[in-house]
């Protein structure tokens, strides 16, 4: 009964955590507009492939990261400097005159190596899903073993994958406006990690 609510949990984290626009949907969008459906199902499934061994650490170490702010500033101070430089590549390609018509030609390996880089160079994931796990086990009696840790994890890379087969299924009905949607997905990329940047300095120097 614990392992069934502990899924239902981590899924609808995951799925709420996921629906807003961030690095890792917008991706899959942006890859479904550029190189069709296939290649963005293919990022979406690398994607949830990671978030299966981030929601596994962090619920491993869900206590010791909120006892230990020193190692949570480190994954802060990361994921900054990633998103700064993320910032910068979306912008000079978006500031790029020619937008190149969708390819498409699936890649297997290259489309599911995207979704793995992306969704590793997302950080956020394991400081979420602590607090997610410890907010399930607030009171701290109940003790994770492995299959518990597997059940949640599962649950979070099942609800990642949900959601971003739904931004696959919505972006496919726009593909007619692929040019246009394309270009200007690239000032939304870059905005996107500016906005992360400043909401990653505020949570380092005003942690809640």
């Amino acid at each position: 009964m614990e392992e069934t609510k502990l899924f239902l949990v981590a899924f609808s984290a995951a799925f709420l955590g996921v629906l807003p626009p961030g690095l890792v949907n917008m991706t899959v969008a942006k890859t479904c507009l550029e190189r069709g459906k296939k290649n963005g199902m293919l990022v979406a499934v690398g994607a949830s492939f990671i978030v299966l061994f981030q929601a596994a650490i962090a619920i491993l170490l869900a206590k010791y990261i909120f006892n230990h702010p020193y190692i949570r500033n480190i994954l802060l101070r990361t994921g900054l400097v990633v998103f700064g430089l993320m910032a910068i590549y979306f912008f000079i390609a978006a500031k790029k005159k020619k937008v190149n018509a969708k390819e498409e030609n699936t890649n297997v390996t290259k489309s599911f190596l995207k979704g793995i880089i992306i969704s590793a160079l997302n950080i956020f994931p394991i400081p979420y899903f602590v607090a997610v796990s410890t907010a399930f086990n607030a009171k701290g009696n109940y003790e994770y073993d492995w299959s518990v840790i597997w059940v949640f994890a599962f649950g979070a890379a099942l609800g990642t994958f949900f959601t971003l087969y739904l931004y696959v299924i919505c972006f496919i009905k726009i593909e007619k406006n692929t040019p246009s949607v394309a270009k200007y997905s690239n000032y939304f990329m870059a905005f996107l990690m500016v906005f992360l940047v400043i909401a990653t300095l505020i949570r380092i120097y005003y942690p809640w």
